[in-house]
């Protein structure tokens, strides 16, 4: 049987063999013999030209990206439930890309590459036009100051580049814990997607997709959940037109700043 142990912050005291718990809940993947680890850090981005997902995976199959991907939590539970599909996760905080290729190394995972990238610069230079089958953004940064406004990603020319980089069936996973930017996030996807909002908890994963939703939950916060779809029915000339009508994310948003993910 497997032995668990409790190394929220240190995955680096795991064993083969431990199933690694994080605020008491399990990351899944069992630890393999320090021989049989993989690579999964992508240090070197293109400072030219695309990402080749065939090249980087030595195959051909569905593409899930997690942008802001944190410690790798949802990420690695994806590409161990899903060996079919690739995985990337990026985020811009060295510190949690490092924690997160550990773990994907940690477990042997041939079908996960994690990187330091913000999500305009993958999309706007590194992926081409229909390639993604599907985004997670989990609790994109809020911003409380009104200094930092522009600074929040999901503005209308990021959900462009979203809609331009999905695949014709793709598909975009959002989650917040900020009631402000989720009345945003409805507005805005609604414009350009087919909008579904996902009432309760990810039925794969219960206990959350990432750490910042597992202390949201802790601390009694209200999760609020979506998925949009590709809206194949608008030209790339619509969207366009479609989001330069729309406002920027410029709202106000009650809270102190937290750790990300």
């Amino acid at each position: 049987m497997n032995r668990r142990r409790q190394v929220s912050s240190d995955p680096t005291a795991l064993k083969p063999g431990d199933v690694e718990l994080e605020m008491g809940v399990p990351i899944p993947g069992v630890i393999v013999p320090r021989d049989g680890w993989t690579q999964t850090a992508l240090k070197q981005l293109p400072s030219e030209g695309i990402l080749k997902f065939e090249d980087l995976f030595q195959r051909s199959a569905p593409m899930a990206i997690d942008i802001g991907c944190g410690n790798g939590r949802f990420t690695i539970s994806s590409a161990v439930r899903r060996p079919d599909w690739d995985h990337l996760g990026i985020d811009i905080l060295p510190a949690v890309i490092r924690y997160a290729t550990r773990r994907g190394n940690q477990r042997a995972l041939k079908n996960v590459r994690f990187a330091v990238c913000d999500g305009w610069r993958l999309l706007s230079d590194l992926i081409p036009d229909a390639s993604v089958d599907e985004f997670h953004i989990y609790h994109p940064q809020p911003y409380f100051s009104a200094d930092d406004f522009s600074k929040r990603m999901l503005h209308p020319q990021f959900l462009i580049l979203l809609h331009q980089r999905l695949k014709a069936t793709g598909k975009i996973f959002l989650q917040t814990d900020r009631k402000a930017y989720w009345q945003y996030i409805q507005k805005s996807f609604r414009s350009l997607f087919e909008w579904t909002e996902q009432t309760e908890p990810w039925s794969e994963d219960p206990w959350g997709r990432s750490r910042r939703e597992m202390l949201s939950q802790q601390q009694g916060l209200a999760i609020f959940r979506g998925v949009a779809s590709k809206r194949n029915s608008l030209t790339n000339e619509e969207a366009c037109s479609i989001a330069a009508s729309m406002a920027p994310p410029a709202f106000a948003v009650q809270g102190r700043r937290g750790r990300r993910k």
